[in-house]
């Protein structure tokens, strides 16, 4: 495939992040299945079915994703089209309706990854699959494949992530700086919701007025997300879930996209080819935005993302 590259009529990073939000495309109907988890919880995957001997792709999403994020509903049609099945799993929280433990999900939740992709290996009659993940979803999978090394080739067939924060600290202070801000202030309207939901629950879990006083990542991330998962601060967590230091290590065919004007991770912390394996396939185009890829002439479409990854894991992870 040819390298991406913006449409005249839409330039910059901040109007290519959000513009596919005004034409994503119309959902499919997909078939929900609820797994309930190892530790009492439950997690939701939405499924476009198809052919028993079909491709199965699985799509993990970002940061209060779920399988109604743009380029999730993309990826299905791309899919439904070529006469691939589609697995959509929601992080803990994401499918509409709040979790039963006190954890929830994270940047660098490899263990939960592991998880969902054993399951849905075995449920594929162990045939490999192909998994993606998008943001957050994609440092969460790229992380996992570089943990696991050569083992992850007995589950799937390679790995592509699209834009994602492959470190942790620099995507979150860039984030707390200028017009970024609005990207923040929309993670911390959900995140704040469902943490305070969860506060009922578990009375205690964590500081309610350190939560409600975040004004960034950082501070949410110092309140909440480390706390309830085990890190000893935001600076551990950012630290610990980056996946960037693991791409040295991942040994099945991987591909990462990363948009040089991607607002939410500077272009100077991207990774070089001395910062990964032989395996790991850098694609870095000047523009793109944070999961935009708009294609076409006005108002354009979201068909880049998905054709990539169909393109990828059809000729590049032989």
């Amino acid at each position: 495939m040819k390298p991406y590259r913006a449409p005249s009529w839409l330039p910059g990073g901040q109007a290519q992040t959000l513009w596919p939000l005004l034409i994503k495309p119309r959902p499919l109907k997909l078939r929900r299945e609820r797994w309930e988890t190892p530790d009492g919880d439950f997690i939701d995957v939405d499924h476009l079915d198809g052919p028993a001997d079909s491709p199965l792709l699985v799509l993990f999403h970002g940061l209060e994703g779920s399988a109604r994020s743009h380029y999730a509903i993309s990826t299905a049609h791309a899919c439904k089209a070529a006469g691939w099945r589609l697995a959509l799993p929601h992080f803990r929280g994401c499918s509409g309706e709040l979790n039963c433990r006190p954890r929830a999900y994270h940047s660098g939740d490899a263990e939960e990854i592991d998880w969902i992709l054993r399951r849905l290996h075995a449920a594929n009659g162990g045939r490999k699959l192909h998994a993606a993940g998008v943001s957050l979803g994609g440092n969460a999978l790229l992380k996992w494949a570089g943990e696991r090394g050569s083992a992850a080739s007995e589950l799937v067939t390679g790995v592509a992530a699209f834009c994602p924060p492959l470190d942790l600290a620099a995507c979150g202070h860039h984030l707390a700086n200028g017009f970024n801000r609005i990207y923040t202030r929309h993670f911390l309207t959900t995140l704040k919701a469902i943490s305070a939901s969860r506060l009922q629950q578990f009375p205690g879990l964590f500081d309610e007025t350190l939560m409600r006083r975040a004004i960034n990542l950082y501070e949410f991330d110092d309140a909440v997300t480390a706390p309830i998962h085990g890190f000893a601060g935001a600076d551990d967590y950012w630290r610990r879930a980056s996946a960037k230091p693991w791409l040295k290590s991942i040994a099945v065919p991987a591909l990462t996209v990363n948009p040089k004007n991607d607002p939410f991770l500077p272009s100077r912390h991207l990774p070089t080819a001395a910062d990964v394996s032989p395996f790991v396939r850098l694609e870095q185009p000047e523009s793109g935005g944070h999961v935009g890829f708009v294609t076409g002439s006005f108002p354009g479409n979201l068909d880049w993302l998905p054709q990539r990854l169909l393109h990828f894991f059809l000729f590049e992870t032989s």
